[in-house]
């Protein structure tokens, strides 16, 4: 799950739009029980429905929703399950966090719990460089779930790869067989740019020497690179390959942190910061938002005043129109105007309340 697909679903409109969440287990006995919790999930979703709109309307949709239940793969599941549904459309997402149980029946699916996902789960892409194929995965933690969409995975059919280099006199098979790489690559590096366009994460890239030196070469991603794996990987698997980058990756995502806070710093002598909730809310909506800088576990239920520029605490969390977290609001916010968040660890912007922007004027 990622920001495109994020942005997919919230798009979606139309009544009746069914979700469903609920906690999973990874392992037995605790997830024997999962299968019998979400089918009766379903069976109020089921209820909910024929109470609202016409059988006819109900059916073609609670039969999306039952397959969909029965595609869910137990045995593997992480700590928390969402399932979409509406007359056209089904979905299911495995969550790294758990859940609580819920049936919502609206307009719009329920979506807050994928955006907290995306907000405070550390993420990251992985691009496993081979010439059969090139694969690219979505990360979180120690989980990698490979992304079959949009030209991955990725094949070198020319000469060189599945195809066989020219011979004859004076051709130089070895120097062929390099350039073919590197365009072999640069197609690559143009599938990944719409990945990175729609969801800038830090990027780890794996393979073996030569692949990397020719990605290295042709692509326009580098700065987006916090560790690399060296090695012929085409046959590790996805859990398998997991447990070797997340470490990588987590060193790398350290390193970048302290070049957030030497930015920071330069930020704050040149008048270019806000700092506090309220503050930057106001310039997160305003599109100034260069780089928000937030503590892991800061979080804000608030309440907007009638212009939606001034926030303040809600006294009840739960009460009709409190924003439940205002704080992954603003990480939207930032994020759809092409700024980027960096979360860093709690008690280190007590300076800021927690909270800062560095801004782009």
């Amino acid at each position: 799950m990622n920001r495109h697909d994020l942005a997919l679903l919230q798009q979606m409109r139309g009544y009746p739009a069914v979700t469903i969440t609920l906690p999973t287990h990874r392992t037995s006995p605790e997830n024997k029980q999962d299968p019998v919790r979400l089918r009766n999930l379903i069976g109020q979703a089921s209820e909910r429905l024929l109470s609202e709109v016409s059988k006819r309307e109900a059916d073609p949709l609670l039969a999306r929703l039952t397959a969909l239940g029965e595609e869910v793969d137990f045995i593997n599941a992480q700590d928390g399950l969402v399932l979409f549904a509406n007359q056209d459309f089904a979905r299911m997402v495995y969550l790294p966090f758990t859940l609580k149980e819920r049936v919502v029946v609206d307009e719009t699916f329920f979506t807050r719990d994928l955006v907290f996902a995306l907000n405070r789960t550390p993420r990251y892409w992985v691009l496993s460089l081979s010439e059969k194929p090139t694969r690219l995965y979505e990360g979180s933690k120690q989980e990698l779930v490979e992304i079959k969409e949009d030209g991955f995975p990725m094949t070198h059919t020319g000469p060189g790869g599945e195809a066989s280099l020219p011979g004859g006199y004076g051709v130089s098979r070895s120097a062929h067989r390099d350039e073919r790489h590197r365009q072999f690559f640069r197609q690559v590096d143009a599938a990944l740019k719409t990945f990175l366009a729609d969801d800038p994460l830090p990027l780890a890239v794996v393979g073996v020497d030569r692949f990397q030196a020719f990605f290295n070469e042709v692509s326009q991603h580098k700065d987006a690179v916090v560790a690399t794996l060296t090695g012929n990987h085409d046959k590790t698997s996805p859990h398998e390959l997991a447990k070797l980058v997340w470490p990588l990756v987590k060193e790398g995502l350290a390193k970048e942190r302290e070049k957030i806070f030497a930015e920071l710093e330069k930020a704050v002598g040149e008048r270019r910061v806000t700092s506090t909730i309220g503050e930057v809310w106001r310039k997160a909506v305003d599109g100034r938002g260069h780089i928000l800088v937030v503590e892991e576990d800061f979080h804000y239920p608030a309440v907007l005043d009638e212009s939606g520029r001034h926030l303040k605490a809600a006294d009840d969390p739960q009460a009709p129109g409190v924003i439940d977290d205002a704080v992954d609001d603003v990480i939207e916010e930032v994020l759809r105007n092409q700024g980027r968040v960096v979360f860093v660890d709690n008690g280190t912007l007590d300076v800021h309340q927690r909270i800062a922007l560095i801004l782009r004027y």
